[in-house]
């Protein structure tokens, strides 16, 4: 609660610190982790400032020696630790400081738990997938480096790198690379470069060290900062066995910063081996090509209808020629062959002809109304009926089995047929029809046609 005040009725000093004290008492004891430096002993007092490992934050504590000497092992500079902290803060001099009740050493165990807690929140966020990270460029342009200070690390990547293509170019960013320094460092030059449109790929490089000296390096901070970079980053920490988080987000893993320079500039030596091979392989292939081409066209000029095309025409008349009188001779041989079986197929109608039957002595014997008479009970006593010749018909009376017919008898030309009662048209001509005998009783009456 604010307390009203005012230049007319200002408050004493001391009532402020007290006031202080009392809010700072209400916050009680708290675990707090932190990195040891500025460790000193006076009397039964030790006295140390305990750093945050990424931020520049930093405070006071003190702790009774049996305090300190009963974390095991002996806490020194630089050691990771958790202490049990009361917060004090000194009325009479205005001075704030943690008190220590248990010191705690953080060990290599406890930090691997921690890494391997944040990896797998990391991973399920899917800043380790491989379909995010992206390819290098096969010759950039400008390298960006971050690197510690006058470093091995530094000149692996610089000599390196110029002694594979002397022309590459880099833009080297010195950082702090352990410490409580080293993540802001780091992701502030890696933001600069990143907004450098002029840089195509950034390599973080570092020499190796130990679990401690690589943390930074697994600083969720710095993870995070890597993956929303849009260039793209090649981390080179550490040496081979050395994994911290930042190798998993970055785009490209390199195992030490030689190798580094490896992956990010090609070999001007290699590059130009493999120009001259693609170069005579490119000359073989299109001279087997010409050749095959060659090879193909002198046979072509050699056929004989390009040696000498008169000839082909020559022999494509000739061929045409053959061609015509094999036609005509198999069309006039089909022709004989029809008409030789048009005269023969005549020949058999003129042999089954009825005419022809006629003029071997045969006669046809029909009623008046055509019909063919076929059998004797067909024709009634005194009927007449036409008898039909070869070359002219006769009219003639059936008689009955008792009546004869003296051969002088024959039918009066009252009693021929007129053209209308035969049943046939043109049964009887205008000439005279001889008349025919009868035939004795003991006769049978025609019957009709064989």
């Amino acid at each position: 609660m604010s307390t009203k005040t005012s230049p007319e009725s200002p408050l004493p000093i001391r009532t402020v610190l007290q006031m202080v004290g009392g809010w700072i008492g209400k916050l009680g004891t708290v675990w707090v982790e932190g990195q040891i430096t500025d460790l000193s002993a006076r009397g039964g007092t030790v006295f140390l400032t305990l750093r945050d490992p990424v931020a520049n934050v930093s405070a006071r504590v003190t702790a009774p020696r049996g305090v300190y000497e009963a974390a095991v092992p002996r806490p020194a500079d630089g050691a990771r630790v958790v202490v049990h902290v009361k917060p004090d803060f000194w009325v009479n001099r205005g001075s704030f400081a943690f008190t220590a009740l248990e010191i705690r050493p953080v060990g290599v165990g406890e930090l691997l738990a921690r890494l391997e807690r944040l990896r797998q929140l990391l991973a399920a966020e899917g800043l380790f997938n491989a379909d995010r990270k992206r390819r290098l460029p096969f010759l950039p342009g400008t390298v960006g480096l971050i690197c510690g200070r006058d470093s091995a690390a530094e000149r692996d990547v610089l000599e390196n790198s110029r002694r594979r293509w002397p022309a590459v170019r880099f833009k080297v960013e010195e950082v702090a690379v352990q410490g409580p320094y080293a993540v802001g460092e780091v992701t502030e030059a890696l933001r600069k470069l990143d907004a450098d449109s002029s840089v195509e790929v950034i390599v973080i490089a570092r020499g190796g060290g130990s679990l401690e000296d690589l943390l930074p390096f697994s600083d969720e901070t710095l993870v995070r900062a890597v993956a929303a970079c849009r260039t793209p980053v090649v981390s080179a920490i550490g040496h081979e066995q050395d994994s911290p988080l930042l190798d998993l987000v970055a785009d490209v893993r390199a195992s030490t910063p030689t190798d580094a320079a490896k992956k990010v500039v090609p070999d001007v030596g290699e590059q130009l081996t493999l120009v001259r091979q693609l170069r005579d392989r490119g000359r073989r292939v299109v001279g087997g090509w010409l050749d095959r081409e060659m090879s193909w066209l002198t046979s072509v000029r050699s056929r004989p209808s390009l040696a000498d095309p008169v000839r082909e025409l020559e022999r494509r008349a000739e061929q045409a020629e053959a061609l015509r009188d094999r036609a005509r001779r198999s069309l006039a041989s089909s022709l004989d062959r029809a008409e030789d079986s048009l005269s023969h197929l005549r020949a058999r109608l003129v042999a089954l002809s009825p005419a022809a039957t006629l003029e071997r002595g045969y006669a046809i014997v029909q009623h008046p109304s055509g019909d063919v008479v076929r059998l004797a009970k067909d024709v009634s006593p005194g009927a007449l009926l036409t008898v039909r010749l070869t070359d002219d018909r006769l009219t003639v009376r059936a008689l009955s089995p008792e009546e004869t017919v003296s051969p002088e008898e024959t039918l009066s030309p009252e009693e021929t047929l007129s053209p209308e009662e035969d049943g046939s048209p043109g049964a009887v001509t205008d000439a005279p029809k001889p008349a025919r005998a009868r035939k004795p009783r003991t006769a049978k009456p025609p019957a009709g046609a064989s």
